[in-house]
């Protein structure tokens, strides 16, 4: 029998420093390895199996898409897709959509958006995008150049121009920032992810709208892992009351499958034209069957059920022992523990627990539809294990 490990160790590239578990199948909030042993998983995937694994009706969708039709590139119309982007568009009140492979590349197609659109309007010095200290917008040269985090950056200079970062929630420093430079957008999460968990405050995402409008400027919102019901609201922003210019999304919206969509408003709809940007597998029929069943189930009675839970371990965290400081929003959420964020995360895998850490954290990201009984037999152990 083939020994998985040593084989991924000696084939694949080693980017990635992985739990030293063999993961083989799964339902639900459940997973298991090649020894049977059974895991509540609170990372689903870094957000993305939005319903859990194997998802009956999720597969469903795939499948019975993949046996029609499973590629045609974009040179042809396909229902998936155009179903899919006119769900999306109703959901947010925006109006056209790009899809991609990933968040990446739905960032990529924001910053392009931007750009034109600022040559356009504001002249072709205007290119300038800021974005947020501490932020992460993804792994390609120019959405590293976007990200806010110097050690992202130092092996892989030159990186592309015309990015600034300010730090977040600091209105005083945004402005001068603003004032200092022609700026063409500004960028940022609702919620930093990979920067710690951590949620704007209301006051700096309503300075950005209100200066937005002042100095016309674009808004782009990176709700890749914020969006699709993951903040209690289907996309993260909508918990500030603001209508962004992009939105982009992946992750959650695939349920599995690689998806990405830059999500277009009124002032940007028509900037893209024929030629202007591509993707080979954008709006493939079987990933956008796959995620149009994920946001079609994202509902009212989801999101509150969301809001619930997270409540729940808001409650249950918050001044435990062992346990410094909660953060974050929805099912998205950072847990500050005394103990080395890595060590908790080891301690409770061996009790049959999956998480994920953020900087200095323990990071949680659940199915959105975990059951509670699940959910609090998770929580009971990371609340034991961080004492």
């Amino acid at each position: 029998m083939i020994d998985i490990i040593s084989t991924d160790k000696q084939y694949v590239a080693n980017t990635y420093n992985r739990f030293p578990i063999e993961l083989v199948s799964g339902k639900g909030s459940k997973v298991y390895d090649k020894d049977g042993k059974e895991y509540i998983d609170m990372g689903s995937g870094i957000g993305v199996t939005a319903f859990g694994i194997a998802d009956e009706q999720w597969a469903n969708a795939v499948s019975e898409q993949a046996a029609k039709l499973q590629h045609m590139s974009n040179l042809y119309y396909t229902q998936p897709c155009a179903l899919l982007a006119k769900a999306l568009c109703e959901k947010t009140g925006l109006k056209k959509v790009f899809f991609s492979n990933s968040g990446a590349e739905a960032n990529e197609c924001a910053i392009k958006v931007a750009r034109k659109w600022a040559a356009e309007n504001k002249g072709e010095d205007c290119y300038t995008i800021v974005t947020l200290q501490n932020s992460f917008h993804g792994r390609t040269l120019t959405t590293l150049a976007a990200t806010g985090q110097e050690h992202f950056h130092k092996l892989f200079k030159p990186l592309t121009a015309g990015f600034i970062h300010t730090p977040a929630n600091d209105i005083e420093a945004l402005k001068n920032t603003l004032n200092d430079n022609n700026v063409a957008a500004v960028m940022f999460e609702c919620v930093q992810g990979e920067g710690g968990v951590i949620a704007l405050e209301p006051e700096f995402v309503k300075a950005i709208a209100e200066l937005s409008k002042e100095k016309n400027f674009l808004i782009i919102v990176d709700e890749v892992q914020t969006g699709n019901g993951r903040t209690g609201k289907f996309y993260g922003y909508m918990n500030y009351g603001i209508t962004p210019d992009v939105v982009t999304t992946a992750k959650g919206l695939g349920g599995g499958l690689p998806i990405g969509a830059a999500i277009l408003g009124d002032r940007v709809e028509n900037v893209l034209g024929f030629g202007d940007h591509g993707s080979t597998y954008g709006g493939n029929p079987v990933c956008a069957a796959g995620a149009l069943n994920v946001i079609n189930r994202i509902d009212d009675t989801l999101l509150d059920e969301v809001s619930k839970k997270s409540d729940y371990i808001f409650e249950k965290l918050k001044n435990a022992d062992g346990i410094d400081s909660v953060s974050g929003m929805g099912l998205m959420i950072g847990i500050k523990t005394k103990k080395p964020a890595a060590e908790v995360v080891k301690a409770v895998m061996e009790k049959g627990v999956l998480c994920l850490t953020a900087k200095d954290k323990v990071r949680l990201l659940p199915a959105l539809n975990i059951p509670f009984d699940e959910l609090k037999w998770a929580i009971d152990i990371i609340k034991e294990v961080a004492k």
